[in-house]
């Protein structure tokens, strides 16, 4: 994709502003939130080698940024938002069969109103679970962290995405549902704002 200046300064192709893919830099990753906090977090390795198939999922499915132009796994090695892009923990059986292999994910936007957050989550799990012949995983469960306004309604969605994929072992592709999870229009959108505008 061609880029464009970013309006935080610099062109988001210069190294400097970016981890590489090969390095496990915590102070440049989000906390792990409550979704992944009380289960096995992937560290190191073992992160940096799940956060490499997250990029080929994202780039074979288009999971982009849109503001900042880039394949949204890059958002964690941008060194500009220390606080913002995934974290992974492997699910523990507790409650579930042991020989299920779950992976969990949550997603920590840059913005308390990123107006991409619904998009970027349900194309996350649609890519993870759509192709997961690229990982280890029966399912990967995604979650965005609560410290997005719309976190509750949009976290409801990614539920019932997760039940269909249980129930049918298929990812269904969304017509369109960009435009928010709630029927009633947002404040954004009751103001003119469009909540696929990438500010």
């Amino acid at each position: 994709m061609v880029g464009f200046p970013s309006l935080f300064g610099g062109d988001d192709e210069r190294d400097d502003l970016f981890d590489d893919y090969d390095e496990y830099v915590p102070e440049h990753l989000p906390e792990p939130g409550p979704f992944v906090a009380a289960q096995q977090v992937l560290t190191g390795e073992t992160h940096v080698a799940f956060h490499e198939v997250t990029r080929a999922v994202f780039e074979e499915r288009t999971v982009y940024d849109m503001t900042f132009n880039y394949n949204l796994a890059k958002l964690n090695l941008d060194t500009r938002h220390p606080n913002a892009g995934y974290r992974y923990a492997v699910e523990s059986a507790d409650g579930r069969s042991s020989d299920e292999a779950v992976l969990r994910a949550e997603f920590t936007p840059t913005t308390p109103f990123c107006p991409q957050s619904n998009t970027l989550t349900l194309g996350s799990f649609r890519a993870w679970n759509g192709l997961s012949e690229y990982h280890e995983y029966d399912i990967v469960r995604v979650r965005l962290h609560p410290m997005h306004h719309q976190s509750a309604s949009i976290n409801e969605r990614l539920a019932e995405l997760e039940a269909e994929y249980r129930e049918t072992g298929t990812v269904t592709d969304a017509i369109d549902e960009s435009a928010g999870t709630n029927t009633a229009p947002s404040t954004d959108r009751a103001a003119g704002y469009d909540p696929n505008a990438p500010f």
